[in-house]
């Protein structure tokens, strides 16, 4: 019996030994935890700034949205914070309202990705100084409804049809009452525009004369025009513009721009 005690006096040290280290452990997760809440508590902090500071730079331009929403990415987001520079900011806008030659153009939401973005603690903390951006992409959508009340003929109506853009609408053709459908080029014009042309309408039941087609071409050249898009924020340029189901898919981009509006 004597010789259980030396086991025994063994096993305490190395029970005491595992404790430790499960202490230690538990002592460690808890500091991480407490430095990624820390980290994302500052992140929610400079998210709120900008977003304050963005919805200055809309105003700017003569433009309305809901609130921006602000994320800004990387981690652990203090060390972007002291080398004054983050991998990425998201911002989305939505409800995004402008002005084209008095017609309100509706954009329901503007998606923007800043990449590289140079901002100093004293900018993010005081709100004073530029957030400059190296790269810029926007996503946004320009409502059929909004790009049909540009055309301004009554009862048109604009969809998308197999990644094109489709367009109905009723006419009279030599005292005929048709309706009209066809497709249209969509692309980029010069000074940011988009260029609508329509090539490829027909009218079932249009009169078989010269005079009826003569018409109807007349009527897509009517409706072939340069339409001229809100401006942007953040200096974003218009590079494509695609028909999608849910509206006019337009695509912008620019390249060293403040993000926000310098104090």
């Amino acid at each position: 019996m004597a010789e259980a005690y030396p086991a025994y006096e063994e096993e305490r040290p190395r029970r005491r030994g595992r404790r430790a280290l499960v202490v230690l452990v538990v002592l460690l997760l808890i500091l991480a935890g407490l430095l990624v809440v820390a980290d994302r508590v500052a992140a929610g902090v400079a998210e709120r700034a900008i977003a304050d500071q963005v919805k200055q730079e809309v105003a700017k331009q003569n433009a309305q949205s809901a609130p921006p929403a602000v994320e800004v990415g990387g981690f652990p987001f203090l060390t972007q914070v002291l080398d004054g520079k983050y991998e990425r900011i998201s911002i989305a806008l939505t409800d995004v309202q402008g002005s084209v030659q008095g017609d309100a153009v509706s954009l329901p939401r503007l998606d923007v990705d800043a990449r590289n973005v140079r901002a100093s603690l004293d900018t993010i903390r005081s709100g004073q100084g530029e957030v400059v951006a190296e790269t810029v992409d926007g996503t946004g959508t320009v409502t059929y409804d909004s790009l049909a009340k540009l055309l301004n003929r009554p009862g048109l109506k604009l969809g998308e049809q197999n990644g094109k853009l489709a367009v109905t609408a009723p006419v009279d053709i030599l005292g005929q009452k048709l309706t009209v459908t066809g497709t249209a080029d969509v692309t980029v014009a010069d000074n940011g525009k988009v260029a609508l042309r329509f090539n490829d309408l027909n009218a079932e039941g249009l009169p078989a004369v010269p005079l009826a087609r003569t018409l109807l071409s007349n009527y897509a050249r009517g409706i072939s025009v340069d339409v001229p898009l809100p401006k942007l924020p953040f200096q974003l340029d218009v590079r494509k513009v695609e028909p999608k189901p849910e509206g006019l898919t337009v695509t912008a981009a620019a390249k060293d721009v403040p993000i926000n509006s310098a104090g």
